[in-house]
């Protein structure tokens, strides 16, 4: 059977594993402070822009958008989120169980609308009882979204000026971050979205790695004793290098872009045979994610021999579902769900 059902359903890119392996019984310190994960720091500012960034890694997705936001909030602060954001909907309450709310607000196809959050912000500092609400502290967003769509610059500069005019961070879920800049519709650089957020992070787990998120604050921002606050949360990893190691590799010679562009070719070459055959999509996604809808009895039928994710009922006789490719999606797969489609 064929899976196209996450970007995460196979193990490690090639070349990660292989250097795993060449690395294997180096005696190296633990909890990053190896000359790995030190490397991987300098290829990580060198590839953001940032000399100074603090770079450091985390095992998962979860882990790091509970600590990082957890870290950089304030005891009386929430976050901002979207309301199909992966905080606002696939986190299971981890940030709520910090104690930290997450301030839902409408999206458009998976976006939160620059103007929508001046409008929040307007009408909270001008409620005269905002003294017993929860203050927006942080504005989060994943890039791209949980629909595979992406902010444009202008709309992430126009969020970055509504959080600099109201003293609020910046942080952008970079869980699929390669697939984004990879898209023909990406419209800004590594570079330039690390200048616009205040801390972000770099997808691994998603992105050729077996797992590892690398999180980049921009010089200043980063949580004081911040190690210590991701050991309290129970997120530290001992084997340190096991991060460092992979995202070392994933920043030598381009592979994690190399990864981002393969994914984002397999994805085109999947619009093209959902429209040949006829099947409609959901949403518009220029990236790895791709969303159509299926009448029901059609998509069990389906499921028999592809993998793929349930979205969301459309309505009685119709599914949206998700195909997703990554690094390990071959030509052959893809002739394979051209062949029982």
């Amino acid at each position: 059977m064929v899976s196209f059902e996450n970007d995460y359903n196979t193990g490690a890119h090639p070349e990660i594993l292989k250097k795993l392996a060449e690395t294997n019984l180096e005696a190296l310190s633990g909890y990053g402070t190896d000359a790995y994960c030190e490397s991987a720091r300098n290829k990580i500012r060198e590839a953001v822009g940032l000399p100074d960034a603090d770079v450091e890694f985390l095992v998962g997705g979860t882990q790091t958008n509970m600590v990082v936001i957890s870290t950089m909030l304030g005891d009386t602060e929430g976050v901002v989120a979207a309301k199909t954001g992966h905080v606002s909907v696939h986190e299971a309450g981890a940030i709520e169980y910090t104690g930290h709310k997450v301030i839902e607000l409408p999206s458009v196809n998976g976006k939160m609308v620059p103007a929508d959050l001046r409008h929040y912000m307007e009408v909270f500092y001008s409620d005269e009882t905002h003294e017993h609400m929860v203050f927006p502290g942080m504005v989060y967003l994943s890039w791209p979204t949980e629909f595979g769509t992406l902010y444009s610059k202008n709309e992430l500069t126009e969020i970055s000026a509504v959080c600099r005019k109201y003293g609020m961070k910046l942080f952008v879920d970079g869980a699929r971050l390669g697939y984004g800049l990879m898209s023909p519709e990406a419209d800004l650089t590594l570079p330039e979205l690390a200048a616009i957020a205040d801390v972000l992070y770099i997808g691994g787990t998603k992105v050729g790695a077996l797992c590892g998120e690398a999180v980049v604050f921009r010089g200043g921002c980063r949580p004081k004793r911040f190690i210590t606050s991701v050991k309290k949360r129970g997120a530290l990893l001992a084997k340190g290098r096991l991060l460092g190691i992979q995202f070392d590799t994933l920043f030598t010679d381009d592979l994690y872009f190399r990864i981002g562009r393969h994914a984002i070719e397999m994805a085109e070459r999947l619009k093209q045979i959902f429209e040949a055959h006829g099947i409609p999509r959901y949403i518009e996604s220029p990236t790895n994610q791709q969303y159509v809808v299926l009448e029901n009895k059609y998509m069990e039928k389906l499921r028999e021999k592809v993998m793929f994710s349930f979205w969301e009922k459309i309505d009685d006789d119709h599914t949206a579902v998700r195909f997703v490719t990554s690094w390990s999606t071959t030509e052959e797969d893809l002739a394979w769900l051209d062949k029982v489609l």
